[in-house]
């Protein structure tokens, strides 16, 4: 199914909620308003910001803590729209040269739509920027043609609520359909592969949309797929039933250790690598530093989760 795609409707999603980033310089500080927003929905990213650092999960979800921009994340979401708007296009306009010259255009609707990102020329070089965006988007051309696709949809949101009670969020970058119907979930990545024995920590994204996608549709998705763009490397999988059932039982287990945390308020945080890349350091205990007040009573931190869609995550090794 890896080149016959055929249209079917195509979809747009975009997200209805902002993230909250600090510009440079400016120190980070709890959320100050009548109270933080009401998490609503489990997405895959804050369900991996809860396994790696519960505090982290809390700072992003229930604090809505501000982070400073990040020139490499907002390359990552440059290359994304651009990919999306490839695909906007007829077939024969989806070259390489389209790309390329739609960068400095794209980004500048990105800064019009978040004038966060506004900050980010005054400490990058713009030209070498593009480049690096081009250089990205020029290896997802050696990868795959994408004149000989037509996705079933694009940026394509998806809420579903797991028979368990736990209510999920996500976007998926790319859905192919062939057809004969099977479904190919794709998406984008502006680092490089991980090493084989992280290949199950780098697929969970994908099997969280799988699972959304299974229970939503009742279809299961006939091959998932990461598309490395800063090696040129694929990491695909094959879902089937048994699986994905028990990867929506760690979901549910996930959620629930949630619940219990906002609950009680206890978020402890957990030293890892990801440390090295972490924006909330200055109020973290592990580095000395104070968290602001719990913000919320037991009875408001009932819907843990989220609702705000990062823009492709800065990992090590991206």
């Amino acid at each position: 199914m890896d080149e016959h795609m055929t249209p079917t409707t195509r979809t747009v999603a975009t997200d209805d909620d902002s993230a909250h980033t600090a510009g440079p310089g400016q120190p980070i500080q709890a959320r100050q308003a009548a109270g933080p927003a009401a998490p609503r929905a489990l997405s895959p990213s804050r369900a991996n910001d809860f396994k790696s650092c519960p505090l982290k999960f809390r700072y992003r979800t229930i604090d809505r803590i501000p982070e400073p921009p990040s020139a490499a994340a907002a390359r990552g979401t440059l290359v994304h729209a651009v990919l999306q708007y490839l695909f906007s296009r007829a077939a024969a306009e989806r070259t390489e040269a389209t790309a390329a010259a739609a960068v400095p255009r794209l980004w500048t609707d990105l800064v019009r739509g978040d004038p966060d990102l506004a900050t980010l020329p005054e400490a990058i070089d713009l030209d070498t920027w593009f480049g690096a965006a081009r250089e990205l988007l020029g290896r997802y051309f050696s990868m795959e043609d994408p004149a000989r696709l037509e996705p079933d949809a694009c940026e394509l949101r998806l809420e579903v609520t797991l028979p368990d009670g736990v209510p999920t969020r996500g976007f998926v970058d790319r859905l192919d359909v062939s057809p004969g119907g099977l479904i190919r979930i794709v998406d984008y990545k502006t680092g490089k592969a991980p090493p084989a024995a992280y290949a199950d920590d780098a697929l969970f994204q994908l099997k969280f949309y799988a699972l959304m996608l299974y229970r939503l549709r009742g279809v299961i998705a006939a091959r998932l797929r990461l598309m490395y763009l800063g090696d040129g490397r694929l990491l695909e999988y094959t879902p089937d039933a048994a699986g994905l059932e028990s990867f929506e039982r760690s979901v549910v287990a996930l959620w629930r250790a949630i619940e219990r945390a906002s609950a009680s308020g206890d978020f402890p945080p957990r030293r890892s690598k990801l440390c090295d890349w972490c924006s909330f350091q200055p109020l973290c205990p592990a580095f000395g530093g104070t968290p602001p007040p719990y913000p919320v009573s037991p009875s408001d931190a009932a819907r843990p989760g989220d609702v705000v869609r990062p823009a492709d995550p800065v990992r090590p090794g991206d």
